[in-house]
């Protein structure tokens, strides 16, 4: 017969030893957390008991679960933000639109594949011409197809002949898949002197500054696109135009903080 009293003192004891500090916990877990048998039986009964009239434990907990785990990947987040700031801000391979001057900064992981992007793309340019004070910084993750990285390989290179922007702008126009032979149109397009592009796209520079945006996208727990960072947080998937005046706002007061010249 097990003595009911005794039983829920030692795991009234036991809970309280496990909320110490880890090094007073163990001596009194240790002691505690000997039951038998019919002990473990009876523990097992009295949390299924309480937890089917009190159903809504289990939802607080999961709910606490969630919020634990959001907070600590955003503290993640944060930190690997913080520790890669020159890469995602100052890289010169990097091409730099709007305001270059600006007072916050717009970081676009993005791939010419990607509906989402193509959509997301007017909201921000929109954004930043209602803001005035928008730096942004285009980052090439060609992570959805071979012709991905055609694609961004051939963007950086129209940066050679000055013309980032105009193949960037319509290749974030094209609708349907790419390869080869649309990407080479679509630079024709742009005005692209394309034997010139064609030899720049095979510079190793290319490639690395692609590498480099891969590897700082998964530094940062970036996984798909289109993701944006603004100021310590990634924010993944499409933002609307409304979306933005919040963020930046936040940004910026992030970046007084810091005095930083660069946000």
């Amino acid at each position: 017969m097990v003595n009911r009293p005794i039983m829920l003192n030692r795991i009234v004891s036991l809970a309280v030893a496990l909320a110490l500090p880890l090094g007073a916990a163990v001596a009194p877990v240790q002691a505690e957390a000997r039951f038998d048998d019919n002990e473990k039986q009876e523990i097992r009964k009295i949390v299924r008991d309480y937890l089917i009239k009190n159903p809504e434990v289990i939802v607080e907990a999961i709910q606490e679960m969630r919020r634990r785990d959001e907070a600590a990947k955003e503290a993640a987040t944060e930190k690997a933000i913080a520790e890669n700031r020159d890469a995602l801000l100052r890289n010169a391979a990097d091409p730099v639109g709007g305001n270059r001057k600006g007072t916050a900064t717009v970081v676009e992981f993005f791939d010419y594949n990607c509906g989402w992007c193509k959509r997301a793309y007017p909201h921000m340019l929109a954004a930043a011409k209602a803001d005035g004070n928008v730096r942004i910084v285009f980052k090439e993750y060609p992570i959805l197809a071979p012709s991905s990285r055609l694609a961004a390989r051939a963007a950086l290179a129209a940066a050679r002949q000055g013309k980032y922007r105009e193949m960037h702008d319509r290749l974030m126009r094209h609708r349907g898949a790419l390869n080869e032979a649309k990407i080479m149109a679509v630079a024709a397009q742009a005005g692209l002197d394309i034997p010139k592009l064609k030899a720049d796209m095979a510079a190793r520079e290319i490639e690395s500054a692609i590498d480099a945006n891969l590897q700082l996208a998964e530094r940062l727990g970036i996984r798909g696109t289109p993701a944006f960072v603004i100021g310590g947080k990634v924010i993944p998937g499409m933002m609307r135009a409304r979306q933005y005046p919040a963020e930046l706002a936040r940004a910026r007061k992030e970046c007084g903080t810091r005095n930083a010249t660069v946000c």
